[in-house]
């Protein structure tokens, strides 16, 4: 996601953009650009009171100006903040520190300052929302570090000359330290009277030395809102979370959770990450090989001997009719003597690199004794609860071992996958339609906040979207009509060819939502060559009867099915998509033992935020984004 947006300053065309601005700090800020710094203003965001007590030399003397007072919010009084935030400083000669605390919705402000005679230093972290400021000071001079989402400001006070240098940060791959070597200019800052936030006025500007490691300056001319797209988005993700939740809760819905670890292929697509120990297990052989070698050959046949001859003791005292603590003592030596031999043999045994059989990796040596996966698909587990309890859903992590990098996939991704039982295909689509209304809603009625700011910076049309899906009947189509509309499409030239049987791709989905329809869009009946076995076969034996719930910005966003319930079928579409029938023996007891007819579908979690906030890549919506090559944090 590309925040470069959301710092912006007031810089004359004709400038560099990369460059770092020194302004003058005026004692009085009351003039008549913007409203006094030091004054109650009702309408800005942040309410705080700065009082600042000082000790000097042997004494505690109060400065002149003890008090800063800074109202925000509407209806704020002085030295009100949202919780009625209060920041206290606290200065001293030597190694005197300061902290500030100032909470602000999510935001938190604290300052640390150490004050010395010589190398002083003045640390401050704050955030707005997701933002930080840091400070340090050394040699009189305060540096201030702003962190807005991913850009950040440098800040550096010279105290004995009460003159400001501001250098504007680096893009989030860049770090902080390249900001003390960019050149500078000078100006001061203000306050928007309209947004509330300050505004840099430069006066001139020095040349800029890319040498030095100067920083890009962000293209927008404010600091961001407090409310910016990281934490909006966080909170609309939670938003959906929650009325997903309460959904299901309202219609009766058990809340399953499948297991992550399975050793199935539900999608039979074969992407799956693979489980195992054995990597570990041959690295701690191949060390301990090192460390203590295994015995050779001529050590396990002394130890055979050994064994012999104990052994032959034990039953010449045993003829000799030995006293009974001879025979306990000798039987005690022979097995000592067969557990050394035994430790030799599994030493001796020990080889490195993979266990292996008959010329294939050895899995009875795995954790799981047999191969295992993270899982693609919560679907057939929940399917068992299904056929006793009903109604049921899980919501969790699915994982895809696929190679792409495009801004529709993630390795490691959310889905919603509900079972309902004495479901055919009809009830299937109708509860997903009512779903997909009801997350709809639930973002206009407990999150329209939020919305309104992703309208404002991200996608104009995101409550439009919203509001037409929440309100209209989706479309129905099946996919044979779906193809022949495409077919006769003549205003657009897709770059996948549209033909009967291909697996309808994003272009050909959102043309059926946002051009041909102009609402969303239940396109059913797919060629079974391309929907997973357990979808149920139709009666024409060509296609199965599955479903895909498609919407605008995102195509498709749920895909259902009724399933097959028939036990010879399944088994038959088992071997057809050129899976093993031994992993999935317990799915098909569902079947072999009676079972109901149920349908279910599942919605991946994070096409349901990008359909909601507007946002093109994936890995905008997910906090923590895995895809090939990234795995961070």
């Amino acid at each position: 996601m590309n925040e470069s947006n959301d710092v912006d300053l007031n810089v004359p065309e004709h400038e560099d953009p990369n460059l770092s601005v020194e302004e003058e700090e005026t004692p009085n800020v009351e003039e008549d650009e913007g409203p006094n710094l030091l004054e109650e203003s009702p309408n800005r965001r942040l309410a705080a009171k700065l009082l600042v007590l000082a000790s000097i030399g042997s004494k505690d003397e109060q400065i002149s100006l003890s008090e800063i007072r800074v109202g925000v919010g509407a209806g704020a009084g002085a030295g009100a903040g949202v919780a009625n935030s209060e920041i206290r400083v606290g200065v001293g000669v030597v190694n005197s520190e300061i902290w500030v605390g100032a909470g602000v919705a999510n935001s938190e402000i604290r300052v640390g300052v150490r004050a010395g005679v010589a190398n002083s230093e003045v640390g401050v972290v704050a955030g707005v929302a997701n933002s930080k400021i840091w400070v340090m000071v050394a040699n009189s001079e305060i540096r201030i570090g702003v962190g807005i989402l991913l850009c950040r400001i440098l800040r550096r006070r010279s105290i004995a000359s009460s003159s400001t240098t501001t250098t504007l940060g680096p893009s989030s791959s860049e770090r902080l330290g390249a900001l003390s070597s960019s050149s500078s200019s000078t100006g001061r800052l203000r306050p928007s009277t309209s947004t509330g936030t300050l505004r840099l006025m430069i006066t001139s500007l020095d040349s800029f030395n890319p040498n030095k490691g100067g920083c890009r300056l962000p293209k927008s001319k404010e600091l961001p809102p407090a409310k910016h797209s990281i934490s909006a988005i966080a909170r609309i993700r939670n938003a959906l979370a929650f009325a997903t939740h309460t959904f299901f809760y309202k219609n009766d819905f058990l809340y399953v959770q499948t297991p992550i670890i399975t050793t199935s292929d539900c999608e039979g697509a074969g992407e799956m990450f693979q489980v195992t120990t054995l990597f570990s297990d041959a690295e701690k052989v191949e060390k301990e090989l090192i460390q203590n070698p295994p015995p050779s050959e001529a050590e396990i046949e002394t130890a055979k001997l050994f064994v012999k001859e104990r052994g032959e003791a034990v039953a010449q005292l045993k003829s000799a009719k030995a006293s009974k603590q001879e025979i306990t003592a000798s039987v005690a030596e022979l097995t000592q003597a067969k557990d050394r031999l035994a430790r030799l043999e599994e030493r001796y045994k020990l080889k490195p690199g993979l266990p292996q059989k008959d010329g294939k990796i050895d899995y009875s040596n795995d954790f799981f004794a047999r191969q295992a996966y993270l899982t693609v698909s919560g679907q057939l587990q929940v399917e068992t609860y299904a056929c006793a309890l009903s109604n049921v859903y899980t919501f969790g992590p699915t994982f895809r071992a696929e190679h792409s990098h495009t801004s529709r996939h993630l390795a490691e991704f959310w889905m919603v996958e509900s079972e309902i039982a004495f479901a055919d295909l009809e009830d299937d689509m109708n509860c997903a339609e009512e779903y997909v209304k009801f997350l709809c809603r639930w973002l206009l009625d407990n999150c329209l906040d939020d919305m309104q700011f992703m309208v404002k910076h991200i996608d104009r049309n995101a409550i439009e979207r919203l509001e037409l899906v929440s309100s209209a009947p989706f479309e129905r189509i099946s996919y044979t009509e779906a193809v022949k509309l495409l077919e006769s499409v003549t205003d657009k030239k897709f770059e996948n060819k549209v033909e009967w049987g291909i697996d309808l791709s994003s272009e050909h989905e959102r043309y059926l939502t946002e051009v041909l329809f102009k609402k969303p869009v239940i396109v059913y009946n797919y060629p079974k060559g391309i929907k997973a076995f357990y979808m149920r076969l139709n009666d024409d034996m060509k296609t199965v009867a599955a479903m895909d719930v498609l919407v605008p910005k995102v195509g498709e966003l749920i895909g259902g099915s009724q399933r097959e319930e028939r036990y010879d079928v399944i088994e038959k579409r088992i071997l057809e998509s050129g899976l093993p029938l031994e992993p999935y023996e317990w799915y098909l007891d569902l079947r072999r033992y009676g079972t109901v007819k149920h349908s279910g579908f599942g919605l991946g979690f994070e096409r349901m935020v990008m359909f909601a906030t507007g946002l093109e890549n994936i890995r905008d919506v997910i906090p923590f984004p895995r895809y090939p090559g990234r795995a961070d944090l």
